[in-house]
Protein backbone atom coordinates (compact mmCIF):
# COMPACT_ATOMS: atom_id res chain seq x y z
CA UNK A 1 0.00 0.00 0.00
CA UNK A 2 1.46 3.54 -0.69
CA UNK A 3 2.17 5.42 2.62
CA UNK A 4 3.31 8.84 0.45
CA UNK A 5 0.49 11.37 -0.21
CA UNK A 6 1.77 12.36 -3.41
CA UNK A 7 -0.20 11.50 -7.03
CA UNK A 8 2.33 10.18 -8.76
CA UNK A 9 2.64 7.01 -6.23
CA UNK A 10 -1.30 6.79 -6.21
CA UNK A 11 -1.36 6.42 -9.90
CA UNK A 12 1.28 4.02 -9.83
CA UNK A 13 -0.47 2.18 -6.91
CA UNK A 14 -3.46 2.36 -9.12
CA UNK A 15 -1.56 1.36 -12.53
CA UNK A 16 -0.42 -1.95 -11.13
CA UNK A 17 -3.93 -2.66 -9.17
CA UNK A 18 -5.29 -2.86 -12.91
CA UNK A 19 -2.79 -5.28 -13.74
CA UNK A 20 -0.19 -3.13 -15.57
CA UNK A 21 2.83 -4.90 -15.60
CA UNK A 22 6.92 -3.43 -14.74
CA UNK A 23 8.70 -1.21 -16.00
CA UNK A 24 7.72 -1.36 -20.07
CA UNK A 25 5.29 0.70 -22.19
CA UNK A 26 3.87 1.21 -25.52
CA UNK A 27 4.47 4.67 -26.45
CA UNK A 28 0.64 4.95 -27.77
CA UNK A 29 -1.11 6.63 -25.16
CA UNK A 30 -0.88 9.77 -25.84
CA UNK A 31 -1.38 10.80 -29.10
CA UNK A 32 -2.08 13.81 -31.21
CA UNK A 33 -5.35 13.41 -31.13
CA UNK A 34 -6.16 13.00 -27.98
CA UNK A 35 -7.01 8.97 -27.53
CA UNK A 36 -7.08 6.92 -25.16
CA UNK A 37 -6.19 3.56 -24.78
CA UNK A 38 -6.78 2.26 -21.28
CA UNK A 39 -4.05 -0.85 -21.10
CA UNK A 40 -1.33 1.40 -23.06
CA UNK A 41 -2.08 4.37 -20.56
CA UNK A 42 -1.24 1.73 -17.77
CA UNK A 43 2.03 1.03 -19.05
CA UNK A 44 3.31 3.66 -20.46
CA UNK A 45 2.68 5.22 -16.53
CA UNK A 46 4.99 2.80 -15.20
CA UNK A 47 7.35 3.37 -18.34
CA UNK A 48 7.20 7.01 -17.89
CA UNK A 49 8.15 6.59 -13.92
CA UNK A 50 10.74 4.09 -14.67
CA UNK A 51 13.26 6.54 -14.43
CA UNK A 52 12.45 8.32 -11.61
CA UNK A 53 11.72 5.00 -9.64
CA UNK A 54 14.86 3.89 -10.71
CA UNK A 55 13.07 0.61 -12.61
CA UNK A 56 14.71 -0.03 -16.11
CA UNK A 57 17.03 2.66 -15.15
CA UNK A 58 18.90 5.07 -13.02
CA UNK A 59 17.04 8.33 -12.31
CA UNK A 60 18.72 11.14 -14.12
CA UNK A 61 20.52 13.11 -10.86
CA UNK A 62 21.52 16.47 -12.68
CA UNK A 63 17.97 16.21 -14.62
CA UNK A 64 16.14 15.87 -10.66
CA UNK A 65 18.47 18.66 -8.60
CA UNK A 66 17.90 21.26 -12.12
CA UNK A 67 14.22 20.54 -11.37
CA UNK A 68 14.53 21.01 -7.66
CA UNK A 69 17.04 24.09 -7.84
CA UNK A 70 14.21 25.98 -10.38
CA UNK A 71 10.94 25.39 -8.38
CA UNK A 72 13.10 26.29 -5.45
CA UNK A 73 12.44 30.15 -5.09
CA UNK A 74 8.63 29.37 -5.98
CA UNK A 75 8.52 26.51 -3.45
CA UNK A 76 9.97 28.92 -0.54
CA UNK A 77 7.12 31.39 -1.50
CA UNK A 78 4.46 28.81 -1.22
CA UNK A 79 1.82 28.78 1.65
CA UNK A 80 2.37 25.42 3.64
CA UNK A 81 1.66 23.36 6.48
CA UNK A 82 3.22 21.30 7.98
CA UNK A 83 6.26 21.82 4.92
CA UNK A 84 3.52 20.87 2.54
CA UNK A 85 1.64 22.32 0.18
CA UNK A 86 -2.32 22.14 -1.31
CA UNK A 87 -3.59 20.94 -4.47
CA UNK A 88 -3.78 24.25 -5.57
CA UNK A 89 0.00 24.85 -4.86
CA UNK A 90 1.23 21.72 -6.78
CA UNK A 91 -1.09 22.58 -9.79
CA UNK A 92 0.28 26.40 -9.90
CA UNK A 93 4.11 25.16 -9.61
CA UNK A 94 3.86 22.64 -12.32
CA UNK A 95 2.29 25.30 -14.74
CA UNK A 96 4.87 28.23 -14.20
CA UNK A 97 7.62 25.50 -13.95
CA UNK A 98 7.14 24.93 -17.93
CA UNK A 99 5.89 28.38 -18.55
CA UNK A 100 9.09 29.88 -17.34
CA UNK A 101 11.75 26.70 -18.45
CA UNK A 102 10.31 26.05 -22.25
CA UNK A 103 6.97 28.36 -22.70
CA UNK A 104 4.83 25.22 -22.33
CA UNK A 105 1.32 25.48 -21.53
CA UNK A 106 0.60 22.68 -20.21
CA UNK A 107 -3.25 22.44 -20.98
CA UNK A 108 -5.35 22.30 -17.76
CA UNK A 109 -2.63 23.63 -15.53
CA UNK A 110 -3.81 27.48 -16.42
CA UNK A 111 -4.54 29.45 -13.41
CA UNK A 112 -7.13 31.30 -15.42
CA UNK A 113 -9.11 27.43 -15.85
CA UNK A 114 -11.86 26.82 -13.41
CA UNK A 115 -11.23 23.89 -11.87
CA UNK A 116 -13.65 21.33 -9.34
CA UNK A 117 -13.44 21.23 -5.35
CA UNK A 118 -10.01 19.24 -5.43
CA UNK A 119 -8.85 21.80 -7.81
CA UNK A 120 -7.71 19.72 -10.25
CA UNK A 121 -8.53 20.91 -14.22
CA UNK A 122 -11.68 19.09 -15.47
CA UNK A 123 -9.37 18.32 -18.74
CA UNK A 124 -5.81 18.35 -16.94
CA UNK A 125 -3.27 16.67 -18.79
CA UNK A 126 -3.90 13.46 -16.65
CA UNK A 127 -7.22 13.53 -17.05
CA UNK A 128 -7.08 14.24 -20.93
CA UNK A 129 -5.05 10.97 -21.21
CA UNK A 130 -6.96 8.72 -18.50
CA UNK A 131 -9.95 7.04 -16.97
CA UNK A 132 -11.96 9.33 -14.46
CA UNK A 133 -10.69 6.51 -12.12
CA UNK A 134 -7.43 8.32 -12.34
CA UNK A 135 -8.83 11.72 -10.93
CA UNK A 136 -10.35 9.79 -7.93
CA UNK A 137 -7.25 8.65 -6.92
CA UNK A 138 -6.01 11.74 -7.27
CA UNK A 139 -8.82 13.45 -4.90
CA UNK A 140 -7.75 10.59 -2.30
CA UNK A 141 -8.56 11.67 1.37
CA UNK A 142 -5.07 10.80 1.95
CA UNK A 143 -3.46 13.21 -0.41
CA UNK A 144 -5.90 15.76 0.58
CA UNK A 145 -4.86 15.43 4.36
CA UNK A 146 -1.36 15.46 4.01
CA UNK A 147 -0.42 17.50 1.31
CA UNK A 148 2.46 17.29 -1.41
CA UNK A 149 6.06 17.74 -0.64
CA UNK A 150 8.99 19.79 -2.57
CA UNK A 151 9.65 15.84 -3.98
CA UNK A 152 6.32 15.36 -4.75
CA UNK A 153 6.57 18.42 -7.18
CA UNK A 154 9.84 17.10 -8.43
CA UNK A 155 8.35 14.24 -9.52
CA UNK A 156 5.05 15.68 -10.96
CA UNK A 157 7.13 17.40 -13.00
CA UNK A 158 9.42 15.19 -14.21
CA UNK A 159 7.14 12.48 -14.90
CA UNK A 160 4.85 15.25 -17.21
CA UNK A 161 8.12 15.87 -18.81
CA UNK A 162 8.76 12.25 -19.88
CA UNK A 163 5.16 11.90 -20.99
CA UNK A 164 4.85 14.88 -23.04
CA UNK A 165 8.60 12.93 -24.61
CA UNK A 166 7.00 10.40 -25.13
CA UNK A 167 3.71 11.80 -27.14
CA UNK A 168 6.45 12.92 -29.63
CA UNK A 169 7.01 9.02 -30.13
CA UNK A 170 3.87 8.60 -31.82
CA UNK A 171 3.61 11.05 -34.24
CA UNK A 172 7.51 10.25 -35.08
CA UNK A 173 6.70 6.53 -35.98
CA UNK A 174 3.52 7.67 -37.90
CA UNK A 175 6.46 9.56 -39.90
CA UNK A 176 8.52 6.47 -40.01
CA UNK A 177 5.89 4.69 -40.95
CA UNK A 178 4.54 6.87 -44.00
CA UNK A 179 8.04 7.19 -45.37
CA UNK A 180 8.38 3.03 -44.64
CA UNK A 181 11.26 3.59 -42.78
CA UNK A 182 11.52 0.63 -40.37
CA UNK A 183 12.00 1.81 -36.51
CA UNK A 184 14.96 -0.16 -35.89
CA UNK A 185 16.74 1.33 -39.14
CA UNK A 186 19.95 3.75 -38.84
CA UNK A 187 19.40 6.69 -41.59
CA UNK A 188 22.11 9.12 -42.47
CA UNK A 189 22.23 12.73 -42.51
CA UNK A 190 20.08 13.25 -45.20
CA UNK A 191 17.11 10.75 -44.53
CA UNK A 192 16.74 12.36 -41.03
CA UNK A 193 16.22 15.40 -41.93
CA UNK A 194 13.44 14.16 -44.65
CA UNK A 195 11.80 12.52 -41.43
CA UNK A 196 12.24 15.74 -39.39
CA UNK A 197 10.79 17.90 -41.82
CA UNK A 198 7.61 15.81 -42.12
CA UNK A 199 7.19 15.80 -37.96
CA UNK A 200 7.75 19.28 -37.84
CA UNK A 201 4.94 19.82 -40.44
CA UNK A 202 2.56 17.65 -38.43
CA UNK A 203 3.93 18.72 -35.08
CA UNK A 204 2.84 22.17 -36.17
CA UNK A 205 0.03 22.22 -38.49
CA UNK A 206 -3.51 20.62 -38.20
CA UNK A 207 -4.63 19.37 -41.12
CA UNK A 208 -6.14 16.16 -42.42
CA UNK A 209 -4.04 13.36 -44.36
CA UNK A 210 -4.21 14.77 -47.91
CA UNK A 211 -3.49 18.29 -46.87
CA UNK A 212 -0.28 16.81 -45.50
CA UNK A 213 0.69 15.27 -48.80
CA UNK A 214 0.11 18.87 -50.74
CA UNK A 215 2.25 20.66 -48.23
CA UNK A 216 5.01 17.85 -47.81
CA UNK A 217 5.34 17.63 -51.83
CA UNK A 218 5.01 21.16 -52.52
CA UNK A 219 7.29 23.66 -50.32
CA UNK A 220 6.00 26.72 -51.67
CA UNK A 221 2.77 25.65 -50.01
CA UNK A 222 4.04 24.88 -46.79
CA UNK A 223 5.75 27.99 -46.79
CA UNK A 224 2.63 30.11 -46.69
CA UNK A 225 0.80 28.07 -44.61
CA UNK A 226 3.89 27.66 -42.19
CA UNK A 227 5.28 30.98 -41.04
CA UNK A 228 8.76 31.34 -41.61
CA UNK A 229 9.44 27.26 -42.95
CA UNK A 230 12.56 27.72 -44.51
CA UNK A 231 13.63 29.44 -41.31
CA UNK A 232 12.42 26.62 -38.84
CA UNK A 233 14.01 23.87 -41.04
CA UNK A 234 17.69 25.68 -40.45
CA UNK A 235 16.18 25.42 -36.93
CA UNK A 236 15.70 21.38 -37.06
CA UNK A 237 19.09 21.31 -39.08
CA UNK A 238 20.72 22.60 -36.53
CA UNK A 239 19.41 20.63 -33.82
CA UNK A 240 20.88 17.70 -35.76
CA UNK A 241 24.04 18.73 -36.11
CA UNK A 242 24.24 19.69 -32.13
CA UNK A 243 23.73 15.88 -31.99
CA UNK A 244 26.36 15.23 -34.42
CA UNK A 245 28.90 17.19 -32.43
CA UNK A 246 27.76 15.70 -29.13
CA UNK A 247 28.78 12.04 -30.57
CA UNK A 248 31.68 12.79 -32.32
CA UNK A 249 33.03 14.42 -29.57
CA UNK A 250 31.90 11.43 -27.52
CA UNK A 251 33.44 9.25 -29.88
CA UNK A 252 35.17 10.17 -33.04
CA UNK A 253 34.40 7.10 -35.03
CA UNK A 254 30.89 7.41 -34.74
CA UNK A 255 29.59 6.10 -37.76
CA UNK A 256 27.74 9.06 -38.25
CA UNK A 257 23.99 7.20 -38.49
CA UNK A 258 21.11 7.97 -36.64
CA UNK A 259 18.48 5.59 -35.19
CA UNK A 260 14.94 6.58 -34.06
CA UNK A 261 16.17 6.63 -30.30
CA UNK A 262 18.43 9.59 -31.79
CA UNK A 263 15.21 11.04 -33.81
CA UNK A 264 13.36 10.73 -30.60
CA UNK A 265 16.12 12.64 -28.77
CA UNK A 266 15.95 15.37 -31.22
CA UNK A 267 12.42 15.93 -31.60
CA UNK A 268 12.48 15.75 -27.98
CA UNK A 269 14.67 18.70 -27.52
CA UNK A 270 13.10 20.61 -30.38
CA UNK A 271 9.81 20.78 -28.11
CA UNK A 272 12.06 22.15 -24.77
CA UNK A 273 13.59 24.45 -26.70
CA UNK A 274 11.57 25.75 -29.66
CA UNK A 275 10.21 29.02 -27.76
CA UNK A 276 13.36 29.86 -27.44
CA UNK A 277 13.88 29.89 -31.31
CA UNK A 278 10.29 31.58 -31.97
CA UNK A 279 11.03 34.23 -28.93
CA UNK A 280 12.15 36.48 -31.88
CA UNK A 281 8.94 36.36 -33.70
CA UNK A 282 7.23 36.78 -30.66
CA UNK A 283 9.64 40.16 -29.88
CA UNK A 284 8.47 42.22 -33.13
CA UNK A 285 5.03 41.35 -32.56
CA UNK A 286 5.39 43.13 -28.82
CA UNK A 287 7.70 46.00 -30.57
CA UNK A 288 5.04 46.71 -33.23
CA UNK A 289 2.80 46.81 -30.49
CA UNK A 290 4.86 49.06 -27.77
CA UNK A 291 5.05 51.50 -31.30
CA UNK A 292 1.30 51.97 -30.96
CA UNK A 293 0.99 52.21 -27.15
CA UNK A 294 1.57 55.86 -26.81
CA UNK A 295 0.99 56.79 -23.37
CA UNK A 296 2.70 53.44 -22.28
CA UNK A 297 -0.10 52.27 -20.63
CA UNK A 298 0.18 48.74 -22.14
CA UNK A 299 -3.18 49.11 -24.07
CA UNK A 300 -3.49 49.58 -27.66
CA UNK A 301 -6.52 51.02 -29.26
CA UNK A 302 -8.34 48.56 -31.02
CA UNK A 303 -8.96 50.80 -34.25
CA UNK A 304 -5.37 50.92 -34.11
CA UNK A 305 -4.79 47.57 -33.74
CA UNK A 306 -7.11 46.70 -37.05
CA UNK A 307 -5.41 49.72 -38.94
CA UNK A 308 -1.79 48.04 -38.74
CA UNK A 309 -3.65 44.44 -39.50
CA UNK A 310 -4.85 46.36 -42.58
CA UNK A 311 -1.94 48.33 -43.86
CA UNK A 312 1.09 46.61 -42.51
CA UNK A 313 1.14 43.67 -40.26
CA UNK A 314 -1.14 40.69 -41.11
CA UNK A 315 -0.61 39.24 -37.44
CA UNK A 316 -3.29 41.65 -36.04
CA UNK A 317 -6.30 39.84 -37.33
CA UNK A 318 -8.32 38.47 -34.16
CA UNK A 319 -12.05 39.59 -34.07
CA UNK A 320 -13.11 41.40 -31.28
CA UNK A 321 -15.22 38.75 -29.75
CA UNK A 322 -12.38 36.43 -29.87
CA UNK A 323 -9.97 38.99 -28.28
CA UNK A 324 -12.78 39.46 -25.56
CA UNK A 325 -12.60 35.70 -25.03
CA UNK A 326 -9.18 35.38 -24.43
CA UNK A 327 -8.89 38.66 -22.06
CA UNK A 328 -6.88 40.52 -24.35
CA UNK A 329 -9.50 43.42 -24.86
CA UNK A 330 -10.09 46.15 -22.14
CA UNK A 331 -13.20 48.12 -22.74
CA UNK A 332 -13.50 50.12 -19.60
CA UNK A 333 -12.32 53.32 -20.27
CA UNK A 334 -14.74 55.99 -21.97
CA UNK A 335 -11.82 57.98 -23.32
CA UNK A 336 -10.32 55.28 -25.00
CA UNK A 337 -12.71 53.42 -26.08
CA UNK A 338 -11.64 49.08 -26.54
CA UNK A 339 -8.01 48.43 -26.55
CA UNK A 340 -5.92 45.53 -26.84
CA UNK A 341 -3.83 44.91 -23.44
CA UNK A 342 -0.41 43.78 -24.66
CA UNK A 343 0.81 41.20 -22.41
CA UNK A 344 -2.49 39.49 -22.55
CA UNK A 345 -2.61 39.72 -26.63
CA UNK A 346 1.27 38.56 -26.97
CA UNK A 347 0.68 35.43 -23.77
CA UNK A 348 -2.65 34.57 -25.81
CA UNK A 349 -3.67 31.34 -27.21
CA UNK A 350 -3.77 32.64 -30.53
CA UNK A 351 -0.17 33.63 -30.58
CA UNK A 352 1.25 29.85 -29.65
CA UNK A 353 3.54 28.57 -32.16
CA UNK A 354 2.72 24.77 -31.60
CA UNK A 355 -1.17 23.41 -30.89
CA UNK A 356 -0.96 19.52 -30.08
CA UNK A 357 -3.48 17.72 -27.35
CA UNK A 358 -1.70 18.46 -24.46
CA UNK A 359 0.24 21.26 -24.47
CA UNK A 360 0.88 24.38 -26.34
CA UNK A 361 4.15 26.21 -27.29
CA UNK A 362 3.25 29.99 -26.43
CA UNK A 363 5.71 33.25 -26.25
CA UNK A 364 7.57 33.39 -22.91
CA UNK A 365 6.23 35.46 -19.91
CA UNK A 366 8.39 38.11 -19.35
CA UNK A 367 5.80 39.20 -16.02
CA UNK A 368 7.58 35.30 -14.51
CA UNK A 369 11.45 36.38 -14.86
CA UNK A 370 9.68 39.93 -12.82
CA UNK A 371 7.83 37.71 -10.62
CA UNK A 372 10.50 35.30 -10.10
CA UNK A 373 13.01 38.14 -8.73
CA UNK A 374 10.54 39.01 -6.46
CA UNK A 375 9.86 35.54 -5.20
CA UNK A 376 13.70 35.02 -4.90
CA UNK A 377 14.39 37.91 -2.43
CA UNK A 378 11.31 37.78 -0.24
CA UNK A 379 11.50 33.97 0.29
CA UNK A 380 8.06 33.93 2.14
CA UNK A 381 4.08 33.85 1.04
CA UNK A 382 3.56 37.51 1.87
CA UNK A 383 5.40 40.58 2.55
CA UNK A 384 5.30 43.98 3.77
CA UNK A 385 4.28 46.72 1.17
CA UNK A 386 7.31 48.19 2.05
CA UNK A 387 9.49 45.58 1.65
CA UNK A 388 7.85 45.09 -1.93
CA UNK A 389 8.17 48.63 -2.92
CA UNK A 390 11.65 48.87 -2.09
CA UNK A 391 12.58 45.81 -4.26
CA UNK A 392 10.10 46.66 -7.01
CA UNK A 393 11.71 50.25 -6.91
CA UNK A 394 14.82 49.06 -8.16
CA UNK A 395 13.61 46.89 -10.54
CA UNK A 396 13.21 47.35 -14.74
CA UNK A 397 11.41 45.83 -18.05
CA UNK A 398 13.08 45.25 -20.85
CA UNK A 399 10.05 47.15 -23.05
CA UNK A 400 12.22 46.37 -26.11
CA UNK A 401 15.14 45.00 -27.46
CA UNK A 402 16.79 48.42 -27.01
CA UNK A 403 15.24 49.90 -24.10
CA UNK A 404 14.80 49.45 -20.41
CA UNK A 405 11.65 50.93 -18.72
CA UNK A 406 11.53 51.74 -14.87
CA UNK A 407 8.38 50.84 -12.88
CA UNK A 408 5.35 52.68 -13.07
CA UNK A 409 5.01 53.81 -9.48
CA UNK A 410 2.54 56.82 -9.11
CA UNK A 411 0.81 57.74 -5.35
CA UNK A 412 -2.12 55.88 -6.90
CA UNK A 413 0.02 52.38 -7.12
CA UNK A 414 1.07 53.28 -3.46
CA UNK A 415 -2.31 53.48 -1.92
CA UNK A 416 -3.75 50.72 -3.79
CA UNK A 417 -0.62 47.98 -2.66
CA UNK A 418 -1.52 49.47 1.04
CA UNK A 419 -5.04 48.43 0.69
CA UNK A 420 -4.10 45.45 -0.88
CA UNK A 421 -2.23 44.84 2.54
CA UNK A 422 -4.95 46.02 4.53
CA UNK A 423 -7.50 43.78 2.94
CA UNK A 424 -5.19 40.78 4.43
CA UNK A 425 -3.63 41.95 7.86
CA UNK A 426 -1.10 44.36 6.73
CA UNK A 427 0.61 41.91 4.59
CA UNK A 428 0.60 41.20 0.91
CA UNK A 429 -0.10 37.35 -0.82
CA UNK A 430 2.43 37.23 -3.59
CA UNK A 431 -0.25 35.23 -5.18
CA UNK A 432 -3.29 37.09 -5.08
CA UNK A 433 -5.27 38.33 -8.27
CA UNK A 434 -4.87 41.87 -6.33
CA UNK A 435 -0.47 42.18 -6.44
CA UNK A 436 -0.91 40.23 -9.94
CA UNK A 437 -3.29 43.57 -10.91
CA UNK A 438 -0.91 45.51 -8.72
CA UNK A 439 2.10 44.00 -10.90
CA UNK A 440 0.37 44.66 -14.23
CA UNK A 441 -0.04 48.54 -13.57
CA UNK A 442 3.29 49.03 -12.27
CA UNK A 443 4.78 47.30 -15.60
CA UNK A 444 1.81 47.09 -17.63
CA UNK A 445 4.08 46.07 -21.12
CA UNK A 446 4.96 42.92 -19.66
CA UNK A 447 2.91 41.39 -16.65
CA UNK A 448 -1.15 40.27 -17.85
CA UNK A 449 -4.27 41.50 -16.97
CA UNK A 450 -5.86 38.96 -14.54
CA UNK A 451 -9.02 37.72 -14.53
CA UNK A 452 -10.77 35.82 -12.21
CA UNK A 453 -11.22 31.57 -12.96
CA UNK A 454 -13.29 31.30 -15.52
CA UNK A 455 -13.65 34.59 -16.66
CA UNK A 456 -11.66 34.41 -20.12
CA UNK A 457 -10.77 31.43 -22.69
CA UNK A 458 -7.78 29.81 -23.44
CA UNK A 459 -9.43 28.51 -26.57
CA UNK A 460 -6.93 27.74 -29.84
CA UNK A 461 -8.29 29.99 -33.17
CA UNK A 462 -9.10 26.12 -34.11
CA UNK A 463 -10.96 25.41 -30.55
CA UNK A 464 -12.94 29.24 -31.48
CA UNK A 465 -14.03 28.51 -34.73
CA UNK A 466 -14.19 30.33 -37.92
CA UNK A 467 -14.94 33.58 -36.35
CA UNK A 468 -12.04 34.05 -34.44
CA UNK A 469 -10.43 36.08 -37.66
CA UNK A 470 -12.17 39.36 -37.95
CA UNK A 471 -13.61 40.75 -41.58
CA UNK A 472 -12.25 43.10 -43.16
CA UNK A 473 -15.21 44.84 -42.86
CA UNK A 474 -15.40 44.50 -39.40
CA UNK A 475 -11.72 45.75 -39.12
CA UNK A 476 -12.46 48.76 -41.60
CA UNK A 477 -14.96 49.77 -39.24
CA UNK A 478 -13.13 49.82 -36.16
CA UNK A 479 -9.73 51.73 -38.26
CA UNK A 480 -11.82 54.43 -39.65
CA UNK A 481 -13.22 55.13 -36.21
CA UNK A 482 -9.62 55.90 -35.10
CA UNK A 483 -8.71 59.57 -33.58
CA UNK A 484 -5.65 61.41 -32.77
CA UNK A 485 -7.29 62.73 -28.98
CA UNK A 486 -5.34 59.97 -27.18
CA UNK A 487 -2.11 62.57 -28.44
CA UNK A 488 -3.73 65.47 -26.72
CA UNK A 489 -4.58 63.90 -23.48
CA UNK A 490 -1.94 62.42 -20.76
CA UNK A 491 -3.05 58.62 -19.43
CA UNK A 492 -5.09 59.71 -16.26
CA UNK A 493 -7.28 61.47 -18.13
CA UNK A 494 -7.50 58.19 -20.48
CA UNK A 495 -8.21 56.22 -17.10
CA UNK A 496 -5.60 53.73 -18.00
CA UNK A 497 -6.61 52.29 -14.59
CA UNK A 498 -10.14 51.86 -14.81
CA UNK A 499 -9.65 47.68 -15.19
CA UNK A 500 -8.65 47.84 -11.90
CA UNK A 501 -11.02 45.51 -9.78
CA UNK A 502 -11.04 45.15 -6.04
CA UNK A 503 -11.77 41.42 -6.29
CA UNK A 504 -9.35 39.11 -4.35
CA UNK A 505 -8.79 35.56 -6.04
CA UNK A 506 -6.08 33.64 -4.04
CA UNK A 507 -4.43 31.34 -6.05
CA UNK A 508 -3.28 28.92 -3.37
CA UNK A 509 -4.49 28.37 0.28
CA UNK A 510 -3.38 31.11 2.76
CA UNK A 511 -5.39 30.20 5.60
CA UNK A 512 -1.64 28.65 7.23
CA UNK A 513 -0.38 32.49 6.41
CA UNK A 514 -2.92 34.57 6.98
CA UNK A 515 -5.65 33.00 9.49
CA UNK A 516 -3.30 32.81 12.62
CA UNK A 517 -2.76 36.96 12.07
CA UNK A 518 -6.54 37.18 11.80
CA UNK A 519 -7.29 35.22 14.58
CA UNK A 520 -5.15 37.33 16.65
CA UNK A 521 -6.50 40.12 15.58
CA UNK A 522 -10.20 39.12 16.56
CA UNK A 523 -8.85 38.61 19.82
CA UNK A 524 -8.00 42.09 20.37
CA UNK A 525 -11.06 42.91 18.96
CA UNK A 526 -13.47 40.75 21.32
CA UNK A 527 -10.93 41.94 24.05
CA UNK A 528 -11.93 45.83 23.45
CA UNK A 529 -15.92 44.76 22.97
CA UNK A 530 -15.79 43.66 26.60
CA UNK A 531 -13.49 46.51 27.43
CA UNK A 532 -16.39 48.79 26.22
CA UNK A 533 -18.92 46.46 27.70
CA UNK A 534 -17.19 46.91 31.21
CA UNK A 535 -16.63 51.21 30.82
CA UNK A 536 -12.81 51.07 30.79
CA UNK A 537 -12.46 51.07 27.49
CA UNK A 538 -11.24 54.41 27.48
CA UNK A 539 -7.84 54.01 27.61
CA UNK A 540 -7.46 52.04 24.74
CA UNK A 541 -9.91 53.37 22.48
CA UNK A 542 -7.24 54.86 19.93
CA UNK A 543 -5.42 51.71 19.56
CA UNK A 544 -8.56 49.54 18.98
CA UNK A 545 -9.72 51.53 16.79
CA UNK A 546 -6.11 51.87 14.62
CA UNK A 547 -6.60 48.23 14.03
CA UNK A 548 -10.30 47.84 13.53
CA UNK A 549 -11.28 48.89 9.88
CA UNK A 550 -8.82 45.68 8.11
CA UNK A 551 -9.74 43.28 10.64
CA UNK A 552 -13.04 42.62 8.94
CA UNK A 553 -11.79 42.61 5.61
CA UNK A 554 -9.18 40.01 6.26
CA UNK A 555 -12.17 37.90 7.75
CA UNK A 556 -14.30 38.25 5.16
CA UNK A 557 -11.16 37.35 2.69
CA UNK A 558 -10.80 34.15 4.80
CA UNK A 559 -14.72 33.18 4.66
CA UNK A 560 -15.04 34.00 1.28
Amino acid sequence: MATRSDPLTVIIALAMAFGAGPCHGSSAFLTQKGSVNEKAFRDDIMNAMGSILGCGGQPDKSRIEAVRMAVKPMWQTMPKSNDRIDRRSLRYITYRHFMKTSSLMVRGFEPTRLVNDSHWGAADVLSQMVPAYVESALESHHSAQNGFTMQDVVEMILTLEQLIFDAESVLLESVYTNQGKALSQSLNEASMQKVLEEYMIKWMVDAEPEDYVMLLNDTKLAGQILPHHKDIMGFVKGRVKALEFERQLANPRWAMTYSFNDAHEIVGGITQNFQSYWQGECESMKSALVDMDQHSTGRVPLANFYNTAINSDWRFGESEAYLRELGALDETSKWAGPQVIIPNYIQATSNCIVSSAHYLVCCASECESLLGEIESAIQAPTALPSDILRLVGGMTSQTTLDHDEPPHLNKHLLSQLDLVARNHGGMVPLHGRLFAQWLHYVFPRECPFPYKSGSVSGATPLEYGEQYIASPEAMKKHADSATDVQVTVDKEELQWMSQWSPDEELMLDYQSELGGFSLRRLFFVVVSLLLVAGGIYGGVISSGNKGSGPITTSLHSHLV
